[in-house]
């Protein structure tokens, strides 16, 4: 591999630019953080902070204008943005990397892949929780046959946020792809299919819960796979009791994970993978989720079954192989959209308060 780092530019430095995508890009072998692009004086001087030496620039078009300087466009900026930004980078040359949800719309994200297949680009999308240490666990999991032949998947990505907080996830204009179905209900579905295939049927309860609130806090889905397994996905912004991460029924046995993946708040602490930060997405054996069949793992039923480090780092290595060696993409837009799909479906079922046929 060449010595030469591969040189990015992140636009956007809220939430996601700078506790995901930032640090991560920083410490990935291969890879630089070469500018980033935002217009908030303070983000400004946080990027600055956090990334001494980083160029630091207030437009896409100022990012873009040195197009030949830079080797991939990372877009963390809010999703309404995600398609025009993607597809300016894309025809300025340039590789990208978009975080969920790519698009509004599936078909707004096959017109993507097409313009990413069309110039020869890598277009991949931020789906970082395919790499939580339970996800992972369950993979190896099923790889195992441990449970036999699954029947049913819950999955909840829950949280006790009584009072709204404003701002854009939250917007009620349909323009800002706000709201959970499309927050975190795009890492719920995604992992479901990438568990459990193609989904033919799709029912969903999206409602606004808390006063104030404009869009969907507190939000169900109930997915049938082609092959028969059966989903339930809860996103929650008003869960008073947080039930477990995954509860996972099959034909030998069933697995119950409590806890969510700990590298999320390890970044929000200004902690970094690498040499300095061993053990680096495990967690203690308390938090080990149990297999057993006919036991309530609340009372110790079943067996303890070790957690898999999490490990968000590895996303931005398969980027960096991708590009430098032509390895596979991580996630491909076409996957996305798969996922936006049922996303819109979902969308809706609840609306008409009808199941919809993908």
């Amino acid at each position: 591999m060449s010595a030469t780092p591969l040189r990015a530019g992140l636009v956007g430095y809220g939430l996601a630019g700078s506790v995901f995508h930032a640090p991560l890009i920083a410490t990935t072998a291969g890879l630089a953080l070469d500018t980033v692009v935002t217009s908030d004086p303070g983000r400004q001087e946080q990027a600055r902070a956090e990334h001494p030496g980083v160029r630091v620039v207030a437009t896409p078009d100022e990012l873009l204008a040195r197009a030949g300087d830079l080797d991939l466009v990372v877009v963390a900026s809010p999703n309404r943005t995600h398609v025009p930004l993607a597809t300016a980078a894309l025809k300025a040359g340039l590789p990208v990397v978009v975080d969920k949800p790519v698009a509004g719309t599936a078909a707004q994200a096959r017109e993507l892949a097409a313009l990413a297949e069309e110039r020869g680009l890598l277009l991949s999308v931020f789906q970082n929780r395919r790499w939580d240490n339970d996800f992972l666990t369950l993979r190896r999991l099923l790889a195992e046959g441990g449970l036999g032949d699954v029947w049913r998947f819950e999955s909840r990505f829950e949280r006790w946020r009584p009072q709204t907080k404003g701002g854009w996830r939250e917007s009620g204009d349909p323009a800002e792809i706000g709201g959970l179905l499309y927050d975190l209900g795009s890492h719920v579905v995604d992992q479901a299919l990438v568990l459990f295939g193609p989904v033919t049927r799709v029912y969903a309860e999206a409602v606004v819960r808390r006063a104030g609130a404009e869009t969907d806090d507190d939000t169900f889905l109930a997915l049938t796979h082609a092959n028969g397994v059966r989903s339930h996905l809860y996103a929650s912004a008003t869960a008073a009791q947080l039930g477990p991460r995954f509860r996972v029924l099959g034909s030998r046995a069933g697995y119950v994970k409590y806890g969510l993946d700990p590298q999320e708040a390890a970044l929000r602490e200004g902690r970094r993978p690498g040499a300095d930060e061993p053990g680096w997405g495990t967690e203690e054996e308390a938090l080990w989720g149990r297999v057993g069949a006919g036991e309530s793992p609340l009372t110790g039923g079943g067996r303890a079954e070790p957690t898999l480090p999490g490990d968000y780092p590895a996303y931005y290595a398969a980027v960096a192989r991708a590009l430098r060696e032509g390895g596979p993409n991580p996630v491909t837009a076409l996957e996305a959209a798969d996922a936006l799909d049922v996303l819109e479906a979902a969308h809706r079922s609840a609306r008409d308060g009808v199941a919809v046929a993908l």
